[in-house]
């Protein structure tokens, strides 16, 4: 039965590009926490592995000072993904809605977003590429959604226009 198991979870992982699979020993140094404390705001995340070796991501969103969001975001080598049509997220949240980002290069001043909501219980949310539309400080731009050609940052965001704490655990990010 392991046999059997094992094979069904290579066949699946060959298929898929994996971006990050948290455990107790991941290297998170390239993960940075982005808050609105750039724009003046008083929100504060933070990015951690949590003791069962999932990445974590905490804190409190504010509104003061015209504040309201926080941030995680990993960037990386830039990856060739014309082969792929979704993002597929194994995370575990607090009933919040965020928003998974991506950019096509850390040159582009905007992001392609998608909304999730979660439910308090482990969740594998798969996400379309081509409906992944662009947006810049909270303003969907007139131009196409997401070409998936090539990609350079993943992002999650919490930005729900009201004070707020919130919790979202990462098991892994990966393409299909």
């Amino acid at each position: 039965m392991n046999y059997i198991f094992s094979i069904t979870y290579f066949l699946i992982m060959v298929s898929a590009m994996l971006f990050f699979d948290f455990d107790k020993n991941a290297d998170i140094s390239d993960w940075r926490v982005v808050n609105d404390g750039v724009m003046g705001g008083l929100s504060k995340g933070k990015f951690s592995i949590n003791d069962q070796g999932h990445g974590n991501f905490e804190g409190f969103v504010s509104l003061e000072n015209n504040g309201g969001f926080s941030s995680v975001r990993y960037r990386f080598p830039l990856k060739i993904i014309k082969k792929y049509t979704k993002v597929v997220l194994r995370i575990k949240g607090d009933g919040k809605r965020y928003q998974f980002r991506v950019k096509t290069s850390t040159r582009d001043r905007y992001s392609y977003i998608s909304y999730f909501t979660t439910t308090g219980d482990w969740q594998t949310i798969e996400i379309p590429l081509s409906k992944m539309y662009p947006a810049f400080r909270g303003r969907k731009l007139d131009l196409p959604n997401y070409p998936g050609e090539t990609l350079n940052e993943i992002a999650f965001l919490i930005g729900n226009k009201k004070a707020e704490s919130f919790a979202l655990e990462i098991d892994y990010i990966q393409i299909k």
